[in-house]
């Protein structure tokens, strides 16, 4: 039987990739520029810092890096404090680990204190037992230090502990190292069947019990 889970935060727990997505195109209309070209695909590959400089040689924003930085921190900031809401059927679904017994705790690449406002204001925090952050951990999702470091805490067996991700590199990740793997749907995600294909168990929301209830009985 289920022991333990992990969770990722941004599109598992949390309908929060759109801020992601759309944060270099919206800080920019935000100061008063529009875009001259998909920014978000731009931005993909680049630091924020390197977000910053761009900004100012290409559309002549006047602030200093420093500036622009803590001006989408902020933006940032305000949606988790705010807006960010939990994705379908999570509020019940965590409710029935804990009544089970399961240990809980957070993986993910977002800094902690966005994540424990969010989750706080959504009123599921309490259900976790800790956070640990790709920043705290000092490696990103593309090594398994945070998901070892997050077994290690909960003192869950391995092969009785899911790792839920909705990121196919997290996945697979995870994957590679042996931990169980639930695939989350999120529309941010396009490799959506290399996804399913990499996941012990694939969950399009997390209203559908049963079918998780079928497969965690098993571990």
């Amino acid at each position: 039987m289920m022991q333990g889970a992990i969770f990722d935060v941004d599109g598992t727990l949390l309908d929060s990739m759109s801020v992601w997505a759309n944060i270099g195109a919206d800080y920019l209309r935000f100061l008063g520029y529009e875009p001259r070209e998909n920014l978000n695909e731009t931005f993909k590959s680049m630091s924020l810092y390197q977000a910053a400089c761009y900004y100012q040689s290409e559309y002549g924003v006047t602030l200093s890096t420093d500036e622009i930085i803590a001006g989408v921190n902020d933006r940032i900031g305000q949606f988790y404090r705010e807006r960010a809401g939990l994705k379908p059927g999570v509020a019940g679904f965590l409710r029935q680990l804990r009544e089970k017994g399961v240990k809980m705790c957070i993986a993910t690449a977002t800094g902690r204190p966005l994540v424990e406002a969010a989750l706080e204001r959504c009123g599921v925090l309490a259900y976790f037992s800790d956070i640990f952050t790709c920043f705290s951990v000092g490696h990103g999702k593309d090594e398994p230090v945070i998901y070892r470091t997050a077994l290690e805490h909960l003192q869950t067996g391995r092969a009785k502990t899911i790792v839920f991700e909705d990121a196919l590199y997290a996945a697979r990740t995870a994957k590679r190292d042996n931990f169980v793997t639930a695939a989350v749907y999120d529309a941010y995600e396009k490799r959506q069947a290399e996804l399913r294909a990499a996941a012990d168990l694939y969950i399009t929301d997390f209203t559908d019990w049963k079918s998780f209830w079928d497969f965690a009985s098993q571990l």
